[in-house]
């Protein structure tokens, strides 16, 4: 019954190019026949009309009074690569299948939100990916596994209110549905978290079988669900573990910073000792490129450093920065309702594409 709502070494980037601007350019005019025109088709090196395939590249592109830009929310740049066209990463972006939908639900996959740096993109990416998913027909239950609860401030819970959280399921054996909350998304139900997880790693390592407390507080209701989604806190503590050990899959948010670089070796190393001694059906289910920003030369080396690091890891999918990420927050709604057309909305959308078609969850 639902409770009501109250070093490793860092990579080498090399020699930075030299940072450019490239605009949308406005069409111009067709160029006048004749000798000496100097008009061409828009392929040279200087070529401003953004007609030909390297328009905008050259030292004069988008100076003319005829450059506009693109607003980063706008509907035109929220629609997604087309089927065989470059997407972000430099790869050719896949054709998506539309999402089926399910006579029946469940049972769940769990796929697990893990990074042990914070500030990656975690919590934003658990709300938006699972405000997606409900779109295409799926059962989604959210589970806060943060003392910090940015998951359900996030979805507008008081959980600092709330009577039951998910500490009250993990340790004092209250059944998953006392504590399971619903939100304004339909289909998105949330398992809310508040400081007081934080004692859970202290009481666990008494107990017997401390790694799997989450998996079997879990166990119950995932019949009914068809993903579940772990918000993981930023470390690789107990509480993380427990999540690996529940999950199916692992789902990587990676901020196109280099200080996000570090340590991604030691949760890899961290989640092959999971499948070899705890979990045997774990898999990374794809790393995701966060917070990212195509006008930086830092953010494209990242990026591709992603690419060669990662390679069919990596999701096509890339979440860009825009300001609407925190306006979502301030707001308690995912991106996918506040901002409907937006492009991080589309992004996420594209995600939950991605994900529904990953071998972890592909019955879903």
């Amino acid at each position: 019954m639902s409770q009501p709502l109250p070093n490793d070494a860092p990579p080498s980037f090399g020699r930075p190019e030299a940072p450019r601007w490239v605009p949308a350019v406005a069409p111009a005019e067709p160029p006048a026949e004749g000798p000496g025109s100097g008009a061409g088709s828009g392929t040279g090196p200087d070529a401003g009309s953004g007609t030909g395939p390297d328009a905008g590249s050259g030292p004069d592109a988008g100076s003319g009074p005829d450059a506009v830009a693109v607003d980063p929310d706008s509907d035109e740049a929220a629609s997604a690569p087309a089927r065989g066209d470059l997407g972000a990463t430099g790869r050719v972006f896949p054709a998506l299948p539309e999402p089926a939908p399910l006579a029946t639900h469940g049972p769940a996959r769990v796929l697990a939100l893990c990074n042990q740096k914070g500030g990656v993109g975690k919590t934003t990416s658990a709300i938006n990916l699972g405000a997606a998913l409900t779109e295409y027909g799926r059962r989604v239950l959210l589970v806060d596994f943060d003392p910090q609860g940015a998951l359900s401030v996030g979805l507008g819970i008081p959980a600092q209110a709330l009577d039951h959280t998910i500490y009250d399921a993990l340790l004092e054996g209250m059944p998953i549905d006392d504590v399971i909350t619903a939100t304004r998304v339909p289909g998105l139900d949330l398992v809310p978290s508040n400081i007081g997880l934080s004692a859970a790693e202290m009481v666990l390592v008494s107990e017997v079988g401390r790694e799997h407390a989450l998996a079997r507080a879990l166990a119950p209701v995932l019949p009914r669900y068809d993903v579940v989604l772990i918000d993981c806190q930023p470390s690789l503590g107990l509480l993380t573990l427990n999540a690996l050990t529940a999950a199916d899959g692992v789902l990587i948010p990676l901020e196109c910073e280099y200080f996000a670089l570090r340590g991604v070796a030691l949760l890899q190393q961290s989640i092959e000792k999971v499948t070899q001694r705890l979990n045997p059906r774990l898999q990374i289910t794809g790393v995701l490129a966060t917070m990212y920003d195509a006008r930086t030369v830092h953010g494209r080396q990242v990026l591709t450093r992603l690419v060669e690091a990662f390679g069919d890891r990596l999701f096509h999918t890339v979440i860009a920065r825009t300001v609407k990420f925190p306006e979502t927050t301030t707001a308690g709604e995912p991106i996918t309702t506040y901002a409907p057309t937006s492009t991080g909305a589309a992004a996420y959308r594209t995600l939950a594409k991605e994900v529904l078609a990953s071998s972890v969850i592909s019955n879903t």
